[in-house]
């Protein structure tokens, strides 16, 4: 059975979420707030492990029209050192509108500026896995 875990790669907080059973739609799991490079790396791995993950999906930042941005590049470079510490396979997935689309969310949901950055992250991890989970569904 598959289990998808996801996240969101930022430079001072990771959001983390999971696939349902099912694999239907994503939750969102925790945030993960940055120490240093190799730390951060080994914190991931034994998440995606104790979340039982079969394939991890990350969120890969481009620019509005689709091209790469600065934070593309240090984002991947992340990712392929990822891929060295775990033993499942890594996809990446557009994250463009994520963040904002989480923002937003919990903006309606009357959450506090100050609040907001120890969740949006997580919720923007389940807006990539949900957009994953899409286009896996629109497959079959």
């Amino acid at each position: 059975m598959e289990r998808y875990v996801a996240f969101d790669i930022g430079d001072k907080r990771i959001g983390v979420a999971i696939s349902d059973p099912f694999n239907t739609y994503a939750l969102p799991s925790q945030t993960y707030f940055r120490k240093n490079f190799k730390e951060d790396l080994a914190a991931l791995a034994r998440i995606a492990s104790e979340k039982g993950a079969t394939t991890i999906v990350c969120g890969l930042p481009v620019n509005f029209d689709g091209t790469p941005a600065l934070q593309t590049e240090k984002t991947q470079r992340f990712i392929d050192e990822l891929k060295k510490c775990v033993s499942v396979p890594i996809v990446c997935e557009d994250e463009r509108f994520t963040t904002q689309m989480a923002h937003d969310t919990l903006i309606s949901e009357g959450m506090r500026r100050e609040k907001r950055k120890n969740y949006v992250d997580a919720l923007a991890a389940a807006n990539i896995l949900d957009g994953f989970l899409a286009k896996i569904k629109n497959k079959e």
